[in-house]
């Protein structure tokens, strides 16, 4: 079955006077490479080629700004610099070297190299960055005639990844990943990251019309999230960006793109979301997280146990993110959690089920018939499973 991810479309507006188009790649998780492809073409960019981990697309310098405040899913925003076979050291300082880094990094910029490298010649991850470090440095100072660097300036991030013997460098320009909006005060014990509690939404039959609970809410990072989609609100629109610093995208580029996002907000009808959980101190954090993201008024927090709450509506989406644990007291209780739930919905036919889970043995308790697809992710370094069960749709 064919999802529809609902996110706002923008024109791509091509290139700015004066400037090249470049590449820019919007790093994601695995399983998530197909989420933020679509999120990448609803926002105009129309040559998205999605690869393991990546989502490559050209666009303008100027359009740095709007992929870093737009992109629900993805981790990173990345400036491709360049990409070339690198088999010994001397390649890779040879043809880093060669290299436009003067056209983004000033005489003053800091510029860290972080590489990893997979499957490659070059397995020494600490002597592939101190190559590429020393390249750049020589480029830099050619460049800009200066007898040193000082790095007292705005970030570069340098991201080298070298796979099958193949080089990438890029240009980091989110700073902070993408996942911290702004609005996480506080995280529950095993939070669940914004960039994935976006995507289990808009991997769901979910939108602003239709009635979401998710009984087991932690921190509230999944309705927080589907709350920004239904508000048409900017995930970055309430953080700051390395790139807001750099001379080549300009700060025009970054005040039109937050002034487009601002605009964007739809403060019209009111939104069905209801969070609970049996801890009160996560409701507290849950609301607090919430008002901080500016969607306080749009979500319903109740402290209640999984066992104590009662769902009278006949159609909806229940989206869950339950602990998973280590110790056999815990496979205990979680196993309980388990049961509850399938006994809450299993006659629920009009209501679809999402739950996103380390544990394998979720689908022997929920009874309610086999998932309709089950999608493998990862939060952080776990890896987990997405179930998906999909309700009858509602007669209208």
């Amino acid at each position: 079955m064919i999802r529809v991810i609902r996110v706002l479309f923008f024109v791509h507006t091509g290139t700015i006077a004066g400037m090249e188009p470049v590449t820019l790649i919007a790093t994601a998780k695995f399983g998530l490479e197909a989420v933020v492809k679509r999120e990448v073409l609803a926002l105009g960019f129309g040559d998205a080629r999605a690869s393991e981990g990546r989502v490559a697309f050209s666009a303008a310098p100027g359009d740095i700004p709007r992929a870093n405040l737009w992109l629900r899913c993805a981790d990173r925003v990345l400036l491709q610099v360049g990409e070339f076979p690198a088999l010994t050291f001397d390649e890779l300082f040879e043809q880093t070297r060669a290299l436009p880094w003067e056209q983004w990094i000033p005489a003053d910029g800091r510029f860290p190299v972080n590489a990893r490298t997979v499957r490659s010649t070059l397995q020494s991850e600490r002597s592939c960055q101190a190559i590429v470090k020393k390249a750049v440095a020589a480029r830099l100072a050619a460049a800009h005639g200066a007898a040193t660097l000082p790095e007292t300036g705005a970030d570069y991030g340098i991201q080298v990844t070298i796979r099958q013997n193949q080089a990438l460098l890029a240009l980091d320009t989110s700073g902070d990943g993408l996942h911290k909006r702004g609005y996480r005060a506080e995280a529950g014990a095993a939070p669940l990251t914004e960039t994935l509690a976006a995507a289990l939404v808009l991997l769901s039959f979910w939108d602003k019309e239709r009635l979401l609970i998710d009984p087991m809410c932690g921190s509230g990072t999944i309705l927080i999230e589907a709350a920004m989609i239904g508000r048409r609100m900017a995930p970055g629109l309430r953080r700051s960006f390395a790139a807001e610093r750099w001379p080549a995208v300009g700060e025009g580029a970054w005040q039109a793109a937050r002034r487009e996002a601002a605009e964007a907000i739809d403060p019209a009808d009111e939104l069905s979301l209801l969070g609970y959980d049996v801890d009160a101190e996560a409701i507290r954090i849950a609301k607090q997280n919430a008002a901080l993201a500016g969607v306080g008024g749009d979500i319903t927090f109740e402290q209640k146990a999984l066992a104590d709450l009662w769902i009278d509506q006949e159609y909806g989406i229940l989206i869950s993110n339950p602990p998973y644990g280590q110790r056999m007291a815990e496979f205990r209780e979680i196993n309980d959690l388990y049961i509850t739930l399938n006994k809450m919905m299993r006659k629920k036919r009009g209501w679809s089920v999402y739950i996103l889970t380390a544990d394998a043995k979720f689908p022997d308790y929920f009874k309610r018939g086999r998932p309709d697809r089950v999608r493998k992710l990862f939060n952080g370094n776990i890896r987990v499973d997405y179930y998906q069960y999909y309700g009858e749709r509602q007669q209208l």
